[in-house]
């Protein structure tokens, strides 16, 4: 227990300090290689130490107690976020306003609302900087690779179990209930996850099993070891790594629109036409897109007051074109993942992307737009390749298969703005980082696996590629559809060049045009031989 000398006031200040503590107890370097494939340090849960005491926000609301004294005993380190010069008198009034605002009990979510959000908060409010990013980043990194998992809603309702059983104790810690009740859910989550583990571990095992691949003399021509499996795994991820090094980035439009411009433009459209729900979900957008509030700021019906933003009839067609607009800049931002992720269940914004072939022209190129800038994310740009399916109507759909639907009918529209958008996305469909290219690993995926299903998208694309080809593309879309049937030459080696072969044009007619246009060209070249 760090001494109360440590927090009294001086002539430099009162120190402020993080401490920060793994709800997992240790489990998650163990567990995460498994369900995530990569090590994640620990669960954080944080708070603020200041004038010899401890603040913490959780489902109760904001809770105060002497520093180590919840259920989670003493911290697994702390960081000194500096001093602050701010009067207690001052920082309790602030306090008193955060309990009553922003940080209500009812208003804790455990990946977007939570404890380390408050933690931020209040050392921007003393000292003026943020709490470590890996502590910030940790809820959209979770879920964004298990997003899709039934595990991953199993795992997000155990964490909300354990971080609702954190509070203040009185006396000795290990007489207090909630300490009993937190080691409890600890034992049992440990249970549940390691019992996931295994299961996982089973079905890798059999994945691994003698599979029949291409003929090769090492393996008699019909299987492949597990140890060969291994190999390829290995080399797979060693084409990953060095295509993270040599990652292009991504044809997105920061610079296209004036949000503030867009947001005053909807907000005229609108007013007088909105619930009092609608109203609250319209502040939601401002505190998000012009006060630079996290994604957390986004009530649960903020979705639905954007599906009537684009569907609803009785608006002006005006209103969904400055929504998909207001969107686009939205994508831009790093936490837009969380908002993409609110739409699991209903499916609202690719239920609306799905319908682009027969929306009025302004609305397509606002929803080129905004699906063009998903990309400069990685989770979000991973979210429009998600391949689980729901039925709409008569019809399966997935991310994917309405991303490829957005991009196709944009690149071959009639309109400069939208093919301009098309050949962005088509570009960066392609040179997504983490395809897997090793075409023997991806045999030996199971059916409807993200990469088995590309191999199926390079083809429609390609296909799309060409046509656009015959429309004599200005040079810069020229270039980014090259590049891609580059890509997919290599990612579709067998099919992709049959068709360039088949359905033409070749490639080699664009030569002369730049000099980046020659090299994709004569990368495909070779694959045509």
């Amino acid at each position: 227990m760090i001494s109360r000398a440590h927090w009294e006031m001086s002539e430099d200040g009162t120190p402020v300090t993080l401490y920060i503590y793994d709800l997992s107890k240790g489990l998650a370097p163990a567990i995460s290689p498994f369900l995530i494939g990569e090590v994640v340090e620990g669960i954080w849960h944080t708070s603020i130490v200041i004038y010899g005491k401890e603040h913490f926000f959780g489902s109760d609301g904001i809770s105060i107690c002497d520093p180590g004294g919840t259920v989670l005993g003493e911290p697994q380190r702390t960081v000194d976020l500096g001093v602050t010069y701010i009067p207690r008198a001052v920082f309790d009034d602030y306090l008193e306003g955060l309990r009553s605002s922003t940080f209500k009990g009812d208003q804790y979510k455990l990946l977007k609302h939570n404890c380390n959000n408050f933690s931020n908060e209040l050392s921007q409010f003393l000292v003026g900087q943020k709490i470590p990013q890996y502590i910030l980043d940790l809820p959209e990194h979770i879920l964004a690779k298990l997003s899709g998992s039934g595990f991953g809603q199993q795992l997000n309702g155990i964490l909300s179990n354990l971080s609702a059983s954190i509070q203040p104790t009185n006396g000795r810690r290990e007489d207090s209930p909630d300490y009993v009740q937190l080691t409890s859910a600890i034992e049992e989550a440990s249970g549940e996850i390691f019992s996931e583990v295994s299961r996982y571990r089973e079905e890798q095992s059999r994945m691994s099993e003698p599979v029949e691949v291409i003929p090769s003399a090492e393996n008699g021509g019909n299987h492949v070891t597990s140890q060969e499996v291994d190999d390829l795994e290995a080399e797979e991820r060693r084409e990953r790594e060095e295509r993270k090094k040599m990652r292009d980035p991504p044809v997105v439009f920061r610079d296209l629109l004036d949000i503030r411009v867009e947001f005053d433009a909807l907000v005229g459209l609108i007013d007088g036409k909105l619930s009092p729900e609608e109203m609250q979900s319209l502040e939601e957008l401002h505190q998000y897109m012009l006060e630079d509030e996290g994604s957390w700021a986004l009530g649960d019906s903020f979705l639905t007051f954007i599906d009537r933003l684009l569907h609803d009839k009785t608006l002006s067609e005006e209103v969904a074109i400055k929504t998909l607009n207001v969107l686009a800049c939205a994508a831009l931002k790093d936490d837009v993942i969380l908002l993409l992720h609110q739409d699991r269940k209903e499916h609202i914004l690719m239920n609306y992307a799905n319908e682009v072939d027969r929306l009025p022209l302004e609305q397509q190129k606002g929803l080129a737009l905004f699906m063009c800038n998903l990309f400069e994310n990685i989770s979000s740009s991973e979210w429009m390749l998600y391949i689980s399916e729901w039925q709409l109507g008569t019809t399966q759909i997935s991310n994917i298969r309405v991303t490829t639907k957005v991009a196709v009918n944009s690149l071959l529209s009639d309109n400069a703005d939208l093919k301009d958008r098309g050949s962005a996305i088509v570009h960066n469909l392609a040179c997504k980082e983490k395809m897997l290219q090793n075409k023997n690993l991806r045999r030996m995926l199971p059916t409807g696996s993200v990469s088995k299903v590309f191999d199926d998208v390079a083809v429609e694309l390609t296909m799309a590629i060409l046509q656009f080809f015959n429309s004599s593309p200005p040079e810069e879309h020229l270039f980014r559809c090259m590049k891609a049937l580059t890509r997919f030459c290599q990612i579709s080696s067998q099919d992709v060049p049959q068709l360039i072969q088949m359905i033409g044009p070749n490639p080699s007619t664009f030569k002369g045009k730049s000099e980046r246009i020659d090299n994709c060209i004569a990368e495909i070249s070779k694959k045509l031989r």
